[in-house]
């Protein structure tokens, strides 16, 4: 039995995107079990750099089988765009892509809902991508959602969307004052991708125990990063769903009994993008410069991230709450033009230090961060693929890192590119 889960440890954009490329090349299956079009996993292949949202990440490797889990939620529009840039970029995905029977639908008034509330001057602006996620998940929670299943039988579909449209036109009207297009246009639109949708559809849960039954090995595959969990991250400025390990037990229907590998993918600094509290963010020239050197815009919405030094206590919690036994370090190479470097071990509010996450935003608001400081490198890592080759500087920043963690590297990321990897060890 190999079963290995891949989750972010920050507030994502870490780099998973590469890591779970690089390690599907030990994998059979590579399974997605949160999250929706709102992520984005950048890979380059072939010298092309690709944006993946909802296919699992390893699909650019062939004869693997990619998997979008029950915890995922779909939308038809996204999900079929996907898959034509694929196939146009000559990626085969007939018997190679398997969605999952029970994964929730997003339809065109989750994106409405998204949008509306965020700019509402009755709400707090939380800083999401509006492209539905939460109001699906809403949906799901509150059992009225629309599943893939539901594209098996035609009728049930359309009572289904008929019964949810009548609500959702009159809270949009009379809260928001927005009108929604007819119901049987949005039936239409539905139907345009049922066949594509049948095709690829299947009970993934099933898929996936025959294939542990098989001691194939699989891959689970994360979105967005720990601290946007919607249960462990810094609430209400999270995700709408189970980001950390947990997720992926209940996200593919995989027993938490039959996971014996936890790899943590993190920055070599930290980064976030949209509102809620950010204690090492840099709002200055570092900041900028990290934002330059390392491309920090979002491979979704193309949105700035916010920029800051590597924070421990973030990193800590990480490793704690998902089980995390090892880690791929990203972007060393970007810190290579700094003369020093910090690192944040705690956070100093009202003559107390937390060394441990605080689930007060009060604290992670207002809180001073207390620094290590570490000597810069100013020579280039980019490609370098023997640890022994780093400079000396990074090497100690790196070891510094690791006993910080308590969690040993299982590789470091010097590029964007697959080869730019130091390997130390192996996934399975």
């Amino acid at each position: 039995m190999s079963v290995a889960v891949v989750v972010g440890m920050q507030w994502g954009d870490e780099g998973k995107g590469k890591i779970i490329d690089l390690l599907a090349e030990d994998a059979d299956v590579i399974a997605r079990y949160a999250g929706g079009h709102n992520a984005g996993h950048t890979i380059v292949f072939d010298g092309n750099q690709h944006i993946l949202h909802l296919i699992p990440s390893g699909i650019f490797h062939k004869n693997k089988l990619c998997v979008i889990g029950n915890g995922v939620v779909v939308d038809p529009s996204a999900l079929v765009h996907e898959m034509k840039q694929l196939k146009d970029a000559g990626v085969d995905l007939e018997g190679r892509l398997v969605i999952s029977d029970r994964a929730n639908i997003i339809l065109p008034y989750h994106g409405t809902f998204d949008k509306e509330r965020e700019i509402s001057r009755d709400f707090e602006k939380i800083g999401t991508t509006g492209r539905g996620i939460g109001p699906s998940y809403a949906d799901k929670i509150a059992r009225t959602g629309i599943r893939t299943c539901d594209y098996r039988d035609e009728d049930r579909l359309r009572q289904k969307l008929k019964s949810n449209y009548r609500e959702k036109k009159t809270i949009l009207k009379d809260f928001y004052g927005h009108d929604l297009p007819d119901c049987d246009s949005m039936f239409g639109q539905l139907m345009e991708y049922r066949d594509t949708f049948l095709n690829f559809l299947g009970d993934t849960h099933v898929l996936l125990r025959d294939q542990i039954a098989q001691n194939k090995k699989i891959l689970c595959e994360g979105a967005q990063g720990t601290m946007l969990d919607v249960d462990h991250g810094t609430y209400p400025f999270v995700t709408s769903s189970n980001a950390s390990s947990g997720g992926a037990c209940t996200g593919l229907g995989i027993p938490p009994t039959q996971i014996n590998r936890v790899v943590g993918v993190i920055k070599a600094y930290t980064t976030r993008v949209g509102e809620g509290p950010f204690p090492t963010e840099l709002k200055g020239g570092s900041g900028e410069k990290l934002r330059a050197e390392g491309q920090e815009f979002g491979s979704t919405t193309g949105r700035p991230r916010r920029c800051g030094w590597f924070d421990a206590v973030v990193a800590r919690y990480g490793v704690c709450l998902n089980g995390i036994n090892s880690i791929a370090l990203t972007k060393i190479d970007v810190l290579d033009r700094f003369d020093t470097l910090q690192v944040c071990t705690g956070y100093k509010y009202k003559g107390a230090v937390y060394e441990e996450m605080p689930a007060d935003l009060n604290v992670l608001e207002n809180c001073e961060p207390v620094y290590t400081e570490f000597q810069g490198w100013n020579q280039s890592t980019v490609g370098i693929e023997s640890f022994d080759q780093l400079p000396e500087n990074a090497k100690r920043y790196i070891d510094a890192l690791e006993n910080l963690l308590g969690a040993g590297f299982l590789m470091i990321s010097t590029g964007p590119e697959r080869c730019q990897t130091i390997r130390l060890g192996d996934l399975f």
